[in-house]
């Protein structure tokens, strides 16, 4: 594994670069000023600053007359002993002094954290900024990143229910499943008066396990306060970040505005209700876990409808409180959807460590490659499937033409039926009132009708919401491709939202009909379907910051059209209850399956519980087939559903688990080029060492840049109180050979065994991942199953290298996966094309590559590379006045290809092939005493050598495994520049991919 240059800062894991020959199109601005833009001498910035020593969730001693804080076992972090307090005391005042060496008052922290993170959030100039960077005893600074929502049938769909369901087997019946054990859900709140919420009965035989670890409080809030019981017996809330804004409906409390966090935690733990929908009787809807208590940590507030915003500095802040305050099992249904390192994965690493469970969205990115979110291996990353009802609708035209998709709510009869492309408001562009964004539809001609809207950009309930304030009476939502997925919601108007084809047909019947169009739309009805099926949103893997070597997302559970408690004003019909679609919806139903088996095996670690939930999924549906994609109907990979579907029946029983710790977890990010640093900021990768981050004792295997051969190792406890004897079943990926050492494994009772695998590559698809698996099985029944991938290349290369210097050399150590001809040839060197644009004042909003946000302070630049570019680039220096701090992403379609979000000007992003890139700069922060900066953004663009750009050797023959240094030599290239190139290989005529190359002259 070869660490990738700047990591840390990156989205995209294509690395891969812009210079001659480009189509730059001018800056585009926009007004008004965002509330999130701001101007003056003195701007300062909500940061967060991590500091050297290890927070009390995993200190285990070394400062004088303060003994270990670390809990031993399935302890809780005590933070009301002699030792926490001093420890906690001990840390702020080491953090006082690194803030006053550098300049930073105390008055300007906003937030401290101690028991999974040890830092503070402040208001900080870029100044201030730098000067923390630089002293000692702080770690690191990040910015206050913006993070959102990842937005009845399940409990006996996943077999919970009924005599023979595992609450009943299992737990000793529904009413004692979850018993001893707090579920903590950091989401957006929740509502109190819901029946889910309501009290378990007295007295709780749980009462006094409850009572030794429990140390919250339930902090009412100032607006609109709440109550908890013994169900929801903690809340708080969090609003440093400022999203919280009454102006905008919401509560200054942990009461639920929009619905997300009482439909996650309801899901978790909610108590058994009958429940309704719209009016519908939806049955009885309980949560996973129906006897666990809850926690509830509100950090992500609506600031429009169906969206959510909270800040780095409040997420880390509920985490410290969570584990502090002794929760079991954390669900984290949010992201940012940035697959890169974040003060956040410190804060979960430290909770693992302290025995906590982490479920986490893997994101709404999908279906395409390489869109996971909360994607660390101490987390338990779960996509969305489908269950086995769907909530149907159906629309029939006035030609009799009937298509039917979901929707909620009372029937509709016929009336007339217009295309809001054909509606725009006055001075509103046909493309922006086909989408129905706010204000988009001229009331006179939508008035009493029907209206036609077009999915993207804006959230789909505002859509109607459009409608609505438009005098529309009702709405068909249309996909606008296959690969969309239809979401049943409370819309503002009876709505049905139906596929791309359906779309595309009655938008043909309106434009043949004319004024003469109508449309009629039913009841709710249920419908049963296939299923498990993976959600066409759900994110994909591989992951990037791990190279592909860490298998994700982990798991499969529901997470489509799941019925859960939400506040009755979330709603146009004001029920307590509602249908969300998402991984958010996905995650709960792990955090209270993690509950369960927290319950019935006291003492087992998170990764051990994550490791019975993989090991024992399954892979077909109930149907017995494979589990499909829903997006093209094509079976479902690893990297759609991670181990498979969840499967509660088996996970009681797994046999073997693979766990890890803290140590293991440190030298598998070591492995990636990722140092997390220790107690006192010294080097963890030198204290702990290094490995392949294959090697990670992890339930699946994956190897992302595998040449020739090689062999992973793992470690199986055994679970239960006799020795087994396990024999191994491969299905080895295609081309490539497995042997497994030994072949049968004996286990003592609760006692550990180890094994090698050995991969060898013998008629691979090339730089294509291949999928397998392994199985352990016993004959007591048993059957511990791993998934397996792997991406055989031809090639093992970095993705980039520097140089610096008019002319010189650089070595590239490549390893050959083939036997043949590597041929090396130059691309560039390239000198870059800039394009200057005029920044005002700074922004620090979030950025949604769906409807990017507009200001004085960002600069939107549309660059377009002929066919056959093999690299781009899109580059900033630190070229500005010190503090200055830029941020970088480049957007398609309304996607990201890459983003670049440090400290400072230095920003990259590198992608391979041409095409147009729409390229914004945003300035984020500024020195004092400047409010304005005319930024350059360099692009490159790399074809064909220029002949500047000279390697050696041009041609080798190579052998699996043989490892080759290419040496890459500059000329001319002119002082105080920046030029830019590659070098590509090839595999006889097959390339295989580039090496990209920055000097400095």
């Amino acid at each position: 594994m070869l660490p990738q240059k700047r990591l840390l800062k990156r989205l995209s894991a294509r690395r891969l670069g812009i210079a001659v020959g480009l189509s730059v199109a001018a800056p585009l601005f926009a007004l008004p000023v965002s509330a999130d833009v701001r101007a003056g001498a003195e701007h300062s910035v909500l940061s967060v600053v991590q500091f050297a020593g290890a927070p009390l969730a995993t200190y285990s001693g070394g400062v004088a007359g303060i003994a270990a804080t670390k809990p031993k076992g399935r302890a809780k972090v005590d933070i009301k002993s002699r030792d926490s307090r001093l420890y906690r005391e001990h840390l702020r005042a080491l953090r006082s002094t690194a803030l006053r060496e550098a300049g930073v008052a105390d008055s300007r922290v906003v937030a401290e954290y101690s028991v999974t993170f040890n830092g503070v959030a402040a208001r900080l100039t870029p100044a201030e900024v730098l000067r923390l960077r630089k002293t000692p005893g702080v770690v690191d600074v990040y910015k206050n990143r913006v993070y959102t929502w990842q937005t009845s049938n399940t409990p006996r769909f996943l077999g919970m229910s009924g005599p023979d369901g595992v609450w009943a087997r299992d737990l000793g019946g529904q009413a004692k499943a979850g018993e001893g054990v707090i579920i903590g859900v950091i989401d957006g709140g929740f509502w109190p008066e819901n029946p889910s919420f309501a009290p378990l009965p007295e007295p709780r035989p749980d009462a006094d396990i409850i009572a030794r670890k429990w140390s919250g409080s339930c902090v009412r809030g100032e607006h609109e306060p709440v109550t908890c019981n013994n169900k929801v017996i903690g809340a708080r809330w969090y609003n440093t970040s400022g999203f919280g804004d009454p102006a905008k409906g919401e509560f200054l409390s942990p009461r639920d505005r929009a619905g997300h966090g009482s439909h996650t935690a309801s899901t978790a733990a909610g108590v058994p209700v009958e429940a309704a929908i719209a009016g519908a009787a939806a049955g009885e809807v309980s949560g996973m876990a129906p006897a666990a208590r809850l926690a509830i940590y509100k950090t992500v507030w609506q600031v429009a409808p169906g969206v959510g915003s909270g800040g780095t500095s409040d997420l880390l802040k509920a985490v410290d409180d969570a584990v502090a305050d002794g929760v079991d099992v954390i669900n984290f249904s949010i992201g940012d959807g940035l697959d890169e390192r974040d003060p956040t994965d410190v804060a979960f690493l430290n909770a693992a460590a302290a025995g906590v469970f982490v479920a986490a969205a893997a994101g709404n990115s999908g279906p395409g490659a390489g869109t996971l979110d909360n994607a660390q291996a101490w987390v338990t990353t779960v996509g969305a499937g489908t269950h086995d009802v769907r909530y149907a609708k159906t629309l029939e035209l006035g030609n009799d033409a009937t298509y039917e998709g979901v929707g909620l709510g009372a029937a509709l009869p016929a009336r007339s039926l217009v295309d809001a492309a054909a509606t725009p408001a006055q001075g509103v562009e046909p493309a922006r009132a086909a989408l129905c964004h706010a204000g988009s539809l001229d009331p006179g001609k939508v008035a009493g009708k029907i209206v036609l809207c077009r999915r993207g950009e804006n959230a789909r309930v505002e859509k109607s919401a459009t409608v609505e304030r438009a005098g529309g009476v009702g709405m068909i939502l249309f996909n606008t491709a296959p690969s969309e997925s239809l979401n049943t919601e409370y819309h503002s108007v009876p709505t049905v939202h139906i596929d791309s084809v359906a779309g595309g047909a009655v938008k043909s019947y309106i434009s043949e009909t004319g004024e003469n169009a109508t449309a009629a739309l039913s009841a709710l009805m249920g419908r049963s379907q296939r299923a498990p099926g993976v959600a066409s949103f759900s994110s994909v893997g591989p992951s990037a910051s791990s190279r592909g070597d860490l298998l994700k997302p982990d798991i499969l559970a529901p997470g489509v059209d799941i019925v859960a408690a939400v506040p009755p004003l979330s709603n146009p019909a004001n029920s307590s209850y509602g249908l969300k679609s998402g991984t958010s919806m996905a995650s709960p139903h792990i955090a209270g399956l993690a509950a369960l088996l927290m319950q019935k095996n006291v003492g087992w670690s998170p990764m051990a519980v994550k490791s019975a939930v993989m090991t024992t999924a399954h892979q077909t549906d109930k149907e017995d087939q494979p589990i499909r994609r829903l997006s093209d109907g094509d079976g479902a990979t690893p990297f759609d559903m991670g181990a498979g579907h969840v499967r509660p029946d088996a996970m009681f029983g797994p046999g073997l688990v693979y766990d890890s710790g803290l140590a293991d977890w440190h030298r598998y990010s070591c492995g990636l080029g990722v140092d997390l640093r220790l107690d006192d900021g010294s080097s963890a990768c030198q204290a702990y060492g290094t490995i392949d981050p294959s090697d990670l004792n992890y339930p699946s295997i994956a190897i992302g840049d595998f040449v020739g051969q090689q062999t992973v190792t793992r470690t199986v406890t055994n679970t239960t109180d006799q020795q087994s004897v396990y024999t191994a079943t491969v299905k080895a990926p295609p081309g490539v050979s497995m042997s497994v050492s030994p072949a049968t494994l004996t286990v003592p009772a609760r006692g550990t065994a180890s094994y090698r695998v050995k991969f060898t590559a013998t008629t691979p698809m090339m730089d294509t991942y291949a999928f397998g698996s392994l199985m352990w099985s016993d004959q007591a029944g048993h059957r511990v199953r791993s998934p397996i991938a792997i991406k055989p290349l031809r090639l093992r290369k970095p993705d980039s290298v520097t140089g610096t210097g008019a002319s010189g050399s650089q070595a590239i150590e490549v390893t050959a996966g083939y036997r043949g001809t590597l041929r090396a040839e130059p691309l560039g060197l390239a000198a870059p094309a800039i394009t200057t644009s005029h920044l005002v004042g700074t922004y620090n909003g979030g950025f949604d590559p769906r409807n990017p946000p507009s200001s004085p302070a960002i600069a939107k630049t549309t660059v377009t590379a002929p066919p056959g570019t093999k690299v781009v680039r899109f580059a900033l220096y630190d070229e500005y006045p010190a503090g200055t701090d830029l941020d970088l992403y480049v957007v398609r379609d309304g996607a990201f290809l890459g983003a670049s979000q440090g400290l400072t000007s230095d920003e990259e992003v590198i992608l391979r092939g041409g095409g147009t890139f729409d390229v914004y700069v945003m300035q984020w922060g500024l020195p004092s005493g400047n409010n304005e900066t005319d930024v350059r953004l360099h692009s490159y663009e790399v074809t064909q050598s220029t002949g500047n750009l000279s390697v050696h050797p041009a041609l080798k023959q190579v052998t699996p495994g043989e490892v080759v240094t290419v040496t890459a030599s500059w000329t001319s290239v002119p002082p105080r520049s920046h030029y830019f190139g590659a070098v590509e290989y090839f595999a006889g005529e097959t390339s295989s991919g580039v090496t990209t190359l920055e000097v400095d002259g």
